[in-house]
């Protein structure tokens, strides 16, 4: 069985103090839910910063332990991922706070290459070794004493949304999964839409592949920025107000606005809807038409082949992320999780 290397002393979160706390819950439109639990304002999650093997290398993620967590207890558990390039301190620890406010073990996790994890190419966006890290934190949670192996859930926000749909189709330890403003894209569909019709995609395939040579024979990884309001090499071009505020995401210390050139060939064959019609896991979508990609959210909801949940709202993308959307998406996530994990 895994043991957890536990790497820091317990530190506390206050939730009451996030940015978002002052939203008013009342404002929020709800498409299947009467009513959203309030952020909470007083209680304490405890987080732990841990280290596990995956793949050939290592994952480190913060886990967040109920408020009133018992050592002898037993206790559903979710694993956490965030947008392309996201560290655990962004979106996923929001995410994984809320859901252990709510009663469950969760696990924000630096996918390999990003962060504190392992992986020597930095900032290398491979999405199957992204499926391979939810695999290997799903392995760690159920060595686990104070976790139910049998109650395991995957909850992504954005990329990690149609990571999470490549790992539902490869494992059926998964109990069920849940996406919040999902990119799920596929290839044929989205590529062209995004990068400027089939020859902007062939460029930036020809691009990858030259960076993935000159890493392989130098060691130089070559960069472009991640996200830009306006620089077209960029990997993506805003607005991208979340990662350009150093108030949001542009001010998370851990965090490098950065993507490997020689990222290109994996992420242009991103493909979450390939694997959607092979999910029988219970699954919730939560989107708007105001989040990347609408039309591919209600495809992939279309095409889920178990119990299933689309939670459409209003809302625009970044909102999800640690805006006054997050109250809302966080009840959805909670409720569902709490139908198929408890």
């Amino acid at each position: 069985m895994m043991t957890s290397n536990l790497l820091v002393p317990t530190r506390r979160v206050f939730l009451g103090q996030s940015a978002f706390a002052l939203a008013s819950v009342a404002s929020f439109g709800f498409s299947t839910f009467a009513k959203a639990a309030p952020l909470a304002n007083a209680d304490e999650v405890a987080v732990h910063k841990v280290r596990f093997a995956a793949g050939d290398s290592f994952l480190v993620g913060n886990l967040y332990m109920p408020a009133n967590y018992r050592a002898d207890g037993r206790y559903p558990a979710i694993v956490v991922g965030g947008s392309l390039t996201a560290v655990k301190e962004m979106m996923g620890g929001i995410y994984a706070a809320e859901m252990a406010k709510r009663g469950y073990i969760a696990l924000s996790i630096d996918y390999r290459h990003y962060g504190e994890s392992g992986g020597r190419a930095r900032q290398y966006e491979d999405p199957e070794a992204k499926a391979e890290d939810h695999a290997a934190s799903v392995t760690f949670l159920a060595s686990r004493s104070d976790v139910r192996p049998e109650s395991i859930g995957l909850l992504g926000i954005c990329t990690s949304g149609g990571t999470v749909l490549y790992a539902a189709a490869r494992d059926d330890r998964i109990a069920a999964i849940a996406s919040v403003a999902s990119h799920l894209a596929e290839p044929a569909v989205t590529n062209p839409l995004l990068y400027g019709g089939p020859e902007g995609v062939e460029q930036r395939r020809a691009a990858g592949r030259t960076a993935r040579a000159e890493y392989e024979r130098t060691g130089q990884n070559r960069m472009i920025p991640a996200y830009h309001n306006s620089d077209p090499s960029a990997s993506h071009v805003g607005p991208m107000e979340y990662y350009m505020d150093e108030t949001r995401g542009g001010g998370v210390i851990e965090w490098t606005n950065a993507f490997a050139v020689m990222s290109w060939e994996p992420w242009l064959a991103f493909d979450p809807i390939r694997e959607t019609g092979r999910i029988t896991t219970p699954a919730l979508i939560v989107h708007s038409d105001g989040c990347a990609l609408p039309d591919q959210a209600r495809k992939a909801y279309d095409l889920l082949q178990g119990p299933k949940t689309l939670h459409w709202t209003d809302g625009n993308h970044f909102d999800f992320y640690d805006g006054g959307k997050v109250p809302e998406a966080a009840h959805a996530v909670a409720q569902h999780f709490g139908k198929y994990l408890a």
